[in-house]
């Protein structure tokens, strides 16, 4: 792909989406991002008109309604951000000739496997999140030329996520925290699901990938390495999910495996720990 093809990028004031545009610049790709502010994706002849209009070689499609729990009391909202705001990218991607990548989740899957999902294993949201965001994937699969990036347990810079609540509890001064013991998954820094990406739209890449960094763990885990990394002399709990009821659920285990993506691009994403000291350091001076 030529370096300097035109990418659009929508949720551009998303965690991801700042990612994505910076890594965009640093290799010299042309890059527009879009947000709520100059583009509702849910508005079909918006999206047709920008895309038609611009011609791009690629759209990355990072906007989404994350809210898990309110998804379950909205999820008529969501899925018009989620799936139908999609099925109108894949569409105005078929009339502009351009590439369509959605960023999906772990959340299409129930959570109920002993080993890594690979991408063709069976899906079974068990949210209206996981279910608006598997709509999503249907519409996306539309689009003549797409590419599905499902990860999970997304952070980075600018954004609200797991790290920084445990962070900001530390520096509040809390000396023992009740983190859940019996989820597990793979922290992505999005720094490095923004890498992945432009990579694997370098190769050519189509179809259904799965991207995480490398290793699994629990919320228990992730949040003790955290404070370990910080310095942080706490105590840890490991408790469990039923002790902190939420309207959705959780998938138990979301490990996801990621062969295919490390064959496409010829290498395997960071490690979980080697991507928290990276994001901390990076944080400390932002």
């Amino acid at each position: 792909m030529d370096a300097n093809a035109h990418f659009l990028i929508t949720g551009s004031f998303g965690q991801l989406g700042k990612a994505l545009l910076a890594e965009a610049g640093a290799r010299g790709i042309s890059a527009e991002g879009r947000d709520v502010d100059t583009i509702d994706i849910t508005d079909r002849g918006a999206v047709m008109s920008w895309i038609t209009n611009t011609h791009p070689r690629v759209v990355i499609n990072c906007a989404a309604y994350t809210a898990v729990d309110d998804c379950e009391e909205h999820e008529d909202e969501a899925r018009m951000v989620n799936a139908t705001a999609v099925a109108h990218l894949a569409d105005a991607c078929n009339t502009s000739g351009s590439k369509l990548i959605q960023v999906s989740t772990d959340y299409v899957f129930d959570g109920t496997a002993t080993k890594p999902y690979l991408e063709d294993d069976p899906v079974a949201p068990a949210s209206a999140y996981g279910r608006t965001k598997l709509l999503g994937e249907q519409a996306a699969r539309e689009a003549d030329d797409h590419l599905i990036v499902r990860t999970a347990w997304l952070y980075g810079l600018g954004g609200r996520h797991f790290v920084g609540a445990i962070q900001r509890q530390i520096e509040a001064g809390n000396q023992h925290l009740r983190v859940v013991a019996d989820q597990f998954g793979s922290p992505t820094f999005c720094n490095d699901l923004a890498a992945a990406i432009l990579d694997l739209a370098a190769v050519g890449a189509a179809g259904t990938v799965h991207a995480v960094n490398s290793g699994i763990t629990s919320w228990h885990g992730f949040a003790t390495e955290i404070a370990r990394q910080l310095g942080a002399r706490i105590e840890v709990v490991p408790v469990a999910t039923d002790e902190f009821p939420r309207p959705a659920r959780r998938p138990p285990y979301s490990g996801l495996d990621t062969s295919r993506i490390e064959e496409l691009i010829g290498r395997r994403l960071p490690s979980w720990q080697d991507a928290l000291k990276r994001y901390l350091e990076l944080a400390c001076v932002s």
